[in-house]
């Protein structure tokens, strides 16, 4: 018995030795002392005209600040409240959102979406009536990847209750809760729960419940918000192989996957209240560590491929989906992390719970190279990691897959037979074709030529350039969407058009773009007796 406690006291004074000396071998609490001129290396390397940093460590700020200027050509400066669209890390304050509301005992997570929405369906009834709120937030649905996101993305006609009822017609990918694929549309629908519970919209009740108690006095929740002037980042994208600045989503379907606007000095408030598992300074709680937990566990495993060779050195050992947050580990640590797109602004945030550890990084450029360098680069100079250059092995990575995809480009136009012609005259191709979860879609013939729209989209309009057989080109009129689509007919024996398909043209392309879940079918021409 008295060894047993000398063996157990001797372990225990062995492992108080290691955890003083642990503490003692990290870095203090303070910025890397080069972090400046790493931001400003960033910057410049991916071609970021600005960019917001926030830094906490062990509950203080470290670092809010901009660098660079809002709009290229234009000499205002990004500082601390210059906000930017923080775009798919707005998931992880619906996901809290849910959580204050399950806290209230008004929802619960394992509850079905149709006990709060009873007109809810997804394609499968057996999932329409099994889906969770839990599932809603966690990617498994069987939904393909960004499946639905034609119904917002470009801005649309539909609603945020007409999107979320169009999901009933939406085809499964694979079986329920088997795989992972990120979405977004249940994100909306996300949104539609915390409205019918609460009685309040979700931009209140984020706005009111979770932003202004964090003291987030600068954020808001709409994405039309970016558009609306003052201290806001433009957006900027490469177009025609340069960068420019170019206009902002405006639309406010989707603000509960993406709509918050952000800057360094509010993100910096949220990183502290995640890494106090819900406290705020004042000794209150923004929610509690019940649900702390829930957003950081791991519901959805996805699967770890091979790494790149420029990445084999920080390849996870796990990694998943929680609520709102994805979770993996890095150098051995776990990592609560997410990234955000949107047209002209990508983002990321990074924490390591065990240090205390934040940061965030947005910018109005969609060079994601640039955010994971920066977030790399601080995570490892709180780890004591060896030195390593992330800018240069992120831009060997981004030459190396614009190469690919210009390859890519090369083989589609290659294998393209230049000689064939379609098998109709144009005018047969002409008409109104409906896919069942979108709707129509309009293709006219004037002057020789066809034109397309999506009804419910505008900005999806534009001319068919033939490509070979009956297979024609969208090549939209606004160039920004940097999103041209091919558009393949089917023909009946008879000649007459069966449906059509499209794909983007471009590897490229954002996975938005979902054209490839369209299937249209002409809709019959009204009997002009009649």
């Amino acid at each position: 018995m008295i060894r047993r406690h000398r063996v157990a006291f001797l372990a225990s004074a062995a492992a108080l030795t290691l955890s003083i000396v642990a503490r003692a071998a990290q870095p203090p609490a303070t910025a890397p002392p080069d972090l400046d001129a790493f931001v400003a290396r960033a910057m410049s390397t991916f071609e970021v005209p600005g960019l917001s940093l926030a830094l906490v460590k062990d509950g203080r700020v470290l670092v809010a600040k901009g660098y660079g200027v809002r709009r290229l050509g234009r000499p205002a400066p990004v500082d601390a409240r210059t906000l930017f669209g923080i775009a798919s890390n707005t998931k992880a304050f619906t996901a809290t959102a849910l959580g204050l509301l399950v806290e209230a005992g008004r929802v619960q997570w394992d509850a079905p979406v149709i006990d709060y929405l009873p007109w809810f369906q997804m394609s499968d009834p057996y999932v329409t009536r099994e889906m969770t709120v839990r599932d809603l937030l966690v990617h498994r649905s069987g939904l393909g990847l960004g499946a639905g996101d034609l119904l917002w993305w470009p801005p649309s006609t539909y609603n945020r209750r007409e999107i979320a009822r169009r999901l009933r017609s939406l085809p499964l990918k694979t079986s329920f809760r088997s795989a992972y694929a990120y979405d977004n549309v249940l994100y909306l629908v996300a949104g539609e729960v915390i409205e019918a519970v609460s009685g309040e919209s979700w931009e209140d009740f984020v706005q009111s419940r979770i932003l202004a108690k964090a003291g987030m006095t600068s954020s808001n929740v709409r994405h039309s918000a970016a558009a609306a002037g003052g201290n806001v980042a433009t957006p900027h994208a490469r177009v025609d192989g340069r960068v420019r600045p170019i206009a902002p989503f405006d639309s406010d379907n989707t603000n509960p996957a993406g709509g918050i606007n952000s800057c360094a000095d509010d993100m910096a408030r949220w990183l502290n209240v995640q890494l106090a598992q819900g406290a705020l300074p004042d000794g209150s709680r923004l929610f509690s560590e019940a649900t702390a937990r829930q957003l950081t566990a791991m519901v959805t495993p996805i699967g770890i491929g091979e790494p790149r060779p420029e990445l084999k050195d920080i390849q996870p050992s796990f990694n998943g989906y929680g609520l709102g947050f994805g979770l993996r580990d890095y150098r051995g640590h776990k990592l609560v992390t997410h990234t955000g797109g949107l047209p002209g602004y990508v983002s990321r945030v990074a924490m390591i719970p065990d240090l205390r550890l934040g940061v965030a990084i947005l910018t109005n450029q969609e060079a994601g190279e640039a955010f994971d360098s920066v977030a790399n680069h601080v995570l490892d100079f709180y780890l004591g990691a060896p030195p390593r250059d992330w800018i240069a092995a992120l831009k060997a990575l981004e030459d190396s897959e614009r190469s690919g995809a210009a390859a890519a480009d090369r083989k589609t136009a290659g294998d393209r037979d230049v000689r064939s012609g379609p098998s109709l005259p144009l005018p047969r191709y002409a008409g109104t074709y409906r896919d069942a979860w979108y709707g129509d879609v309009t293709i006219r013939q004037s002057n020789g030529a066809l034109t397309i729209q999506f009804d419910h989209t505008p900005a999806l309009s534009g001319t068919l350039e033939h490509w070979q057989h009956d297979a024609f080109v969208a090549r939209w009129t606004d160039r920004e969407l940097r999103a041209d689509a091919f558009i393949t007919f089917a023909l009946q024996p008879d000649g007459s058009i069966e449906s059509a398909r499209m794909r983007a043209v471009s590897p490229e392309t954002d996975f938005s773009f979902d054209f490839q879940d369209l299937l249209l079918r002409p809709v019959p021409r009204a009997d002009p007796r009649h």
